[in-house]
């Protein structure tokens, strides 16, 4: 898993993908923080972190695009289901890769906070808790889009069908708060919504049901994801 993790890290940087993406995360982040707190000399950062809560929907296929199906793009996923390696360290590793991409990013803009310190009260524990519930937010992002990908054979298809996905969790998180919805069909979507999830962190609440729920989700994802690459290594041999 070690030597996974060191390769796909390594190659998220030897190629524009890991800078592309940190790029547009912080100039996504630089812009919203502006428009939300430097030209209206506001302190709210919870709000900030609701609104780039959003971008995992755009910026998560970035980094997911390539862990799998890139693979199979490059013909080198043969050699690496034939690899004496087991199926779920390989998830893993590409998955811990992944998300040390995404921690950098977010580690980067810290910087916010720090600038708002400046000329405004910020309560370190606040801003700390809406920060985990932003990075496990963003974990759960990027383990859906590994599962969702873990069976194509194009990049560009995987970050096609990733956003796809993303785009329909978000609509469906949209119907949780219509009152139109029957009651049966809005309870289940909050319950599972990744959205519904951050809200209590935006407000300073470190809710350990949500911090499992964001854990228990990512394994989920993995889980279904080893099998299916169990299932085409078998297919392979």
């Amino acid at each position: 898993m070690k030597a996974i993790y060191q390769k796909e890290l390594k190659s998220y940087f030897y190629t524009p993908t890991g800078w592309l993406f940190i790029a547009v995360f912080l100039a996504i982040a630089s812009l919203v923080f502006y428009l939300n707190n430097l030209l209206p000399r506001g302190s709210d950062l919870m709000q900030f972190l609701g609104m780039m809560s959003y971008v995992w929907m755009l910026l998560s296929p970035i980094l997911v695009m390539r862990l799998l199906a890139g693979e199979r793009r490059q013909a080198t996923d043969n050699l690496l289901m034939s690899a004496p390696l087991r199926v779920n360290s390989l998830v893993i590793g590409k998955f811990l890769a992944a998300c040390t991409v995404m921690l950098l990013a977010v580690a980067l803009s810290l910087l916010y906070p720090i600038l708002l310190s400046f000329y405004a009260k910020v309560y370190p524990m606040e801003v700390l808790t809406g920060y985990l519930g932003f990075l496990l937010q963003g974990c759960a992002f990027i383990a859906l889009g590994m599962m969702v990908t873990s069976n194509l054979k194009n990049a560009v298809t995987a970050a096609a069908v990733a956003f796809g996905v993303n785009l329909f969790l978000w609509l469906a998180s949209l119907l949780t708060n219509s009152a139109s919805i029957p009651q049966a069909i809005t309870k289940p979507l909050s319950f599972l919504s990744l959205y519904e999830r951050f809200v209590p962190f935006l407000t300073a609440q470190l809710s350990v049901a949500n911090v499992l729920f964001y854990m228990m989700f990512c394994v989920s994802m993995l889980a279904v994801t080893v099998l299916v690459m169990s299932h085409a290594r078998n297919k392979t041999r």
